[in-house]
């Protein structure tokens, strides 16, 4: 049996930039689509949804992240500024997909107001309110 390989912190910082990139694809900017986990979350971002819920889309800035930087064992790129979006649903967020502009996942994480990939204001959402994003990071390890 194979053993993981480990790749540079400059490949590692080339594959962040190219994944957070593709984001960047199309016109408008892409997205971040929150669900609730009425069903299963799914195991990817290419698994179908099931009856999860979507509960809110937010805009991205037309360059989704800044540029990758070293970190300890990885590359992390941080998010630009995201669009605050109005919940068209009431639930609790569990996990968001980011899309390109025509609706690709190229992301998928957990949703929480802290210790998750994608850290929101709160995760008890309710139709017609404002949701925002207080903070997201994306990363690329040196080890896989």
């Amino acid at each position: 049996m194979a053993a993981d390989c480990i790749i540079t912190n400059v490949a590692a910082i080339a594959a962040c930039n190219a994944i957070v990139d593709l984001l960047d694809a199309g016109s408008p900017p892409g997205f971040i689509k929150i669900y609730d986990n009425t069903d299963a979350v799914p195991a990817d971002a290419d698994a179908g949804l099931g009856s999860n819920v979507l509960l809110v889309t937010l805009t991205l800035n037309s360059t989704a992240f800044g540029a990758a930087a070293d970190g300890t064992g990885k590359a992390t790129a941080t998010a630009n500024s995201i669009t605050n979006g109005t919940a068209v649903a009431t639930g609790t967020a569990s996990f968001f997909r980011a899309t390109n502009a025509a609706g690709t996942a190229v992301i998928q994480g957990t949703c929480g107001t802290s210790s998750a990939d994608l850290v929101l204001n709160s995760t008890s959402i309710t139709n017609g309110a404002t949701v925002s994003v207080t903070a997201w990071t994306f990363s690329v390890p040196e080890q896989a």
